[in-house]
């Protein structure tokens, strides 16, 4: 147990992390921190914080699709965003491409790695996924057309709001399932045994 919740907190903490990398790179990001930098760019809240809300708000949405959030769900929610924003503080904003390029190839491959460590500790799935997850269950839709369907309302509303679209938000989308197919096995907890009980001897 202590594994798998050290697992957990790592991997989201170094999952806002990741997407701080991108952001910093300023080539493109992915469409929810999309979503969440235009919000960020109207409202003058960090991108951070901004991220935490929007999670806590899509949550709500769980509700009529009668989803039941988990400790990671929760985790989720409070973890990326903070650690995103307190990243966000300390990284440098370059304006050299190699160096953007860099920032953004190190971003995509944080996070895969710290999907690899939140979802292998298999305490439920963040509020986005979720989402996907409950729409599909709900109303029996195809998941690759509820994660298009939803990627790419806010990636469009993030953008009109003032976020960042660019090769980052395709070398994004285009990486992070490769990379999270690697990631996922070698960092997960082992499935508990299912070993039959054998009765007692006597």
């Amino acid at each position: 147990m202590f594994s798998r919740i050290t697992r957990l907190i790592v991997g989201l903490a170094l999952y806002g992390v990741g997407c701080a990398f991108t952001v910093a790179a300023g080539l493109g990001v992915d469409p929810w921190t999309v979503f969440a930098q235009g919000i960020s760019r109207v409202s003058g809240i960090g991108i951070g914080w901004i991220t935490n809300i929007v999670g806590l708000g899509v949550l709500l949405l769980w509700i009529p699709l009668r989803q039941k959030p988990g400790v990671g769900t929760v985790a989720n929610i409070l973890l990326v965003g903070t650690s995103m924003q307190v990243a966000l503080g300390v990284l440098p904003h370059p304006d050299v491409f190699w160096i953007q390029a860099a920032m953004l190839v190190a971003g995509v491959v944080l996070v895969a790695v710290a999907s690899g460590l939140y979802i292998g500790a298999r305490f439920g799935p963040g509020p986005r996924d979720g989402l996907m997850t409950g729409m599909h269950a709900r109303f029996g839709w195809p998941i690759w057309a509820c994660r298009l369907g939803v990627e790419g309302s806010v990636l469009v509303l993030g953008w009109m709001l003032g976020g960042t679209v660019g090769i980052g938000t395709v070398v994004f989308a285009l990486g992070i399932g490769p990379l999270v197919h690697v990631a996922l096995p070698l960092l997960a907890t082992p499935e508990p045994s299912r070993r039959a009980r054998r009765p007692a001897r006597v």
